[in-house]
């Protein structure tokens, strides 16, 4: 992909403000069309295409896990890629991998095909898109890093919100292959053309640095933040707690995100209503990324990921008490709150505790166990699901997986 250095340099001079927005719009783009490989996105899909082929819940459940663990095998290198060429071309070829899968989905004639694809979007979605808009956030903002990373959520979020109503509607008005139709166009749609034509590495390659514009006349100040190796990391307690939290809370996060809609349908509501509590839980998933952007930075971060847990836990419990409209609204509007934090302050904990130098290699490998605890989720819930005849059953364990991630984060102290 050709270097977009000189002129970016050139408009960055021109700019009354920091590039670094830009790249944060950049990120906001991806994040977006992100969520064609999201399981809240597939949700929409699950009920019209296991009633079509008669396949079982597991069975479409398999495909998000293999994803996850495809993802999971390829995270660390990736990571290295990161860090050498930055998060332009990564972000670019995630958009185009997933759009295209999205497109394609369409075709599914059989388990195979659908496998095919799917894992595709979802390898790209748990490995690619994390580590590119991340780390794009991560490089160019340090001091405002919270306030980026929660802006940047909240465009995932956006994407969650928006890509599982246009799904339903095509899928009313035309069936669910017109469904995938219509997100693979949105995702191109929106994330190609921002993060091919503006993407950049770092600030330090067109003369800034991060937080903040530095005109000629401006001798740029200096910034501290910890510079750890990758080795260096893994030599540290809070590495394998954050893992350990991460292990804990994001079969939570896809467990339940995937089997929502399904479930709130076999409580008794209608198919669009189960959409739009999804759509709701999206929305508050981003009111709480944006929120806990300002969460105090004084405050040590490992207590707000705590309050995530609580918030998961809490929500998770509402979900087993689905009776009407109005407590799925509820519980989904509680558990959004935790997803929302969750996916916002981890990447902080990750670039707060370890630096930027090596950002995409030591976040590479906790992505591994994010991927493999998101594969775990829905697998999970699918089996119980097919064995007992309900949900009841993984949300128990969901609720206390849960509990668990609150007691791994208390702990896990800045290095």
């Amino acid at each position: 992909m050709p270097s977009n250095i000189a002129w970016v340099a050139a408009l960055a001079r021109r700019l009354p403000f920091y590039y670094g927005w830009v790249i944060l719009f950049c990120a906001c783009c991806a994040g977006f069309s992100r969520q064609g490989g999201a399981v809240a996105s597939l949700s929409i899909f699950v009920e019209p295409m296991t009633r079509e082929f008669g396949w079982s819940r597991m069975a479409l459940s398999g495909a998000v896990s293999l994803g996850g663990l495809l993802a999971a095998l390829s995270s660390p290198r990736l990571g290295r890629l990161l860090d050498r060429s930055g998060a332009r071309i990564v972000l670019c070829v995630a958009v185009l991998t997933t759009g295209t899968a999205n497109l394609l989905l369409s075709l599914t004639g059989s388990l195979v095909t659908f496998y095919l694809l799917f894992c595709i979007a979802r390898t790209s979605f748990a490995g690619p898109f994390d580590l590119g808009i991340y780390g794009a956030v991560n490089n160019w903002f340090v001091s405002r890093r919270a306030l980026a990373t929660g802006i940047a959520t909240v465009a995932q979020m956006s994407g969650l919100v928006i890509l599982p109503l246009i799904a339903q509607a095509a899928i009313a008005r035309d069936g669910w292959r017109a469904g995938w139709v219509a997100v693979g166009m949105a995702v191109l749609a929106v994330g190609f053309i921002p993060n091919l034509l503006f993407g950049v590495r770092r600030p330090e390659d067109i003369g800034s640095v991060p937080d903040r514009y530095v005109a000629s006349t401006r001798k740029p100040r200096q910034l501290r933040e910890p510079e750890f190796s990758r080795a260096q990391a893994l030599r540290t307690p809070s590495f394998w707690l954050l893992c350990l939290f991460t292990l804990f809370a994001y079969p939570v996060q896809a467990g339940v995100s995937l089997h929502q809609a399904p479930y709130l349908v076999e409580c008794g509501l209608s198919p669009t209503i189960a959409a739009q509590i999804v759509s709701v839980f999206s929305l508050m998933s981003g009111i709480a990324s944006l929120g806990f952007g300002f969460f105090p930075r004084s405050v040590p971060i490992r207590y707000a990921l705590a309050l995530t847990g609580i918030a998961l836990s809490i929500g998770t419990s509402m979900m087993l008490l689905v009776a009407s409209a109005r407590d799925g609204f509820v519980a989904a509007s509680i558990f959004g709150i935790g997803i929302g934090g969750l996916l916002t302050l981890l990447p902080i904990a990750w670039a707060d505790y370890y630096g930027r130098a090596s950002y995409g290699a030591i976040r590479g490998v906790g992505l591994s166990v994010q991927v493999l605890a998101q594969a775990s989720g829905p697998l999970l819930s699918g089996i119980l699901r097919d064995w007992s005849g309900t949900y009841a059953l993984s949300l128990q364990c969901f609720v206390a997986l849960s509990c668990l991630s609150i007691v791994a984060a208390l702990p896990a102290r800045q290095p």
